[in-house]
């Protein structure tokens, strides 16, 4: 069972919108039976789950209340849409739910300034630290050609975190289901 979380501690940086995207990516085109846990109060990948097209592929919905997600041989992968402000304790939890954990990143000056402390805390954890997890960095809501993203780029390329891609400023990602 592969498990994906997708973190910051800075809401509104693209974390639900990745995790739906990569459930629907999985279930669609590569035929998996996927669970997507919302663990964020606002509930808007269940939200997002709910409002689906019945006729799309089966996406699992999972909410904090149900406890933990079980290894099961009917679950391919495990999305966790996780909520903003994980910190500490809760951050620790997190992390050793996952085998890939995903931090989206906006190109802002305040966006990379966030990750960086988010970062900074992550490598704190025994669990990141000792490489239990992999971890990748996705820019979101990027404009290729623009001053902000080559500084993005630069702040990113400078860390040792792999750089998994980036993700255009484009309403295609928030209308696709």
């Amino acid at each position: 069972m592969r498990t994906i979380i997708v973190a910051n501690a800075k809401g509104g940086c693209g974390k639900t919108t990745i995790a739906t995207g990569l459930a629907s990516y999985y279930a669609t085109f590569r035929n998996k039976n996927v669970v997507l846990a919302d663990l964020d109060p606002q509930r808007s990948s269940l939200d997002w789950l709910s409002d689906r097209p019945k006729d799309r592929a089966v996406i699992t919905p999972h909410r904090p209340d149900q406890g933990p997600v079980r290894k099961s041989p009917n679950i391919d992968v495990v999305i966790y849409d996780a909520p903003a402000r994980s910190h500490g304790v809760e951050l620790s939890h997190l992390v050793r739910r996952g085998e890939t954990l995903l931090i989206p990143v906006l190109p802002s000056p305040l966006d990379m300034r966030a990750a960086r402390n988010f970062l900074e805390e992550l490598y704190a954890l025994k669990t990141v630290r000792d490489g239990h997890i992999a971890v990748g960095i996705v820019a979101n809501r990027v404009r290729e050609h623009t001053r902000i993203y080559q500084d993005l780029a630069f702040a990113l390329g400078r860390i040792k975190i792999p750089f998994v891609g980036a993700l255009r400023d484009s309403m295609n990602y928030i209308t696709a289901a």
